[in-house]
C-alpha cells in the first residue's frame, strides 16, 4: 500500500497507475484554464526549490521526471519527482512548498507508518489501496492533519484543516475553526 505523506514529500512509486504522471500535468498561469499547476509565488521561492532539487540530487536521490524552469517568464517549475531517497535527505525531512514529490520505499506497511511519521511535520497524508479496511487501520496511525485515501489534497469548507506539530497551529474550516471564535464559559451555581 503506497503512502503519500504531504503535498510534495513522499509519493506512490514511480510504477503506480493510480497518480496523474507530474509531466502530463499543464504548467501554466493560475487564470490560464489549462492550467494544474501555477508558478512559485516569488523569485526567492523558485531560487529556494531549485536549490532543494539540486541539493536532493547532490546527496543522491534520482531524478525521474522534472526539476527545470518552464518558459522564460514567471516562476514555473516542471513537476518534479526525485527517486531513491532516504530519511537522512533534506528534501524528506523538510517541507519544500513547491511542485516535489519525493519518493521512499519500504518493506512493510508498519515500515511506511514509520517513516511517514518520522518528521516534526504533520500537515497531510495521502494512501493509496483497493484494501479501504486496511486504509482506515493506516489512517489511524498517521499523525497528519488531513489524511486522504485514494486521493490527496482534498480542500472542503465542512472540513477542518491544519496540521499536526510544526505543521501548524488550530484550526481551518469546519466547526472546529467557528470554534476558535467563541469564549465558551461555564457557570454553576450552589442551591
Amino acid at each position: 500500500m503506497p503512502i503519500w505523506t504531504g503535498p510534495f514529500r513522499r509519493s506512490p512509486p514511480a510504477s503506480s497507475t493510480t497518480w496523474v504522471r507530474p509531466a502530463q500535468q499543464a504548467v501554466a498561469p493560475g487564470l490560464d484554464p489549462r492550467s494544474q499547476i501555477g508558478p512559485l509565488v516569488s523569485e526567492e521561492q523558485f531560487a529556494r526549490v531549485s536549490r532543494y532539487i539540486e541539493t536532493g540530487l547532490g546527496e543522491g536521490a534520482d531524478l525521474l521526471t522534472g526539476g527545470a524552469r518552464v518558459g522564460n517568464a514567471g516562476y514555473f517549475l516542471q513537476p518534479t519527482v526525485l527517486t531513491g531517497t532516504h530519511a537522512g535527505m533534506s528534501v524528506v525531512r523538510e517541507e519544500i512548498f513547491g511542485p516535489v514529490l519525493v519518493c521512499a520505499s519500504f518493506a512493510a506497511v508498519d515500515d511506511a507508518v514509520q517513516q511517514a511519521n518520522d518528521s516534526v511535520y504533520g500537515l497531510a497524508a495521502s494512501l493509496f489501496t483497493r484494501d479501504l479496511a486496511n486504509a482506515h487501520r493506516v489512517a489511524k496511525r498517521l499523525r497528519a492533519g488531513t489524511i486522504g485515501i485514494n486521493t490527496h489534497h482534498i480542500i472542503d469548507p465542512a472540513l477542518p484543516f491544519g496540521g499536526f506539530r510544526q505543521s501548524g497551529w488550530g484550526r481551518e474550516h469546519g466547526y472546529e475553526a467557528v470554534a476558535m471564535y467563541t469564549d465558551t464559559k461555564s457557570i454553576a451555581i450552589a442551591l
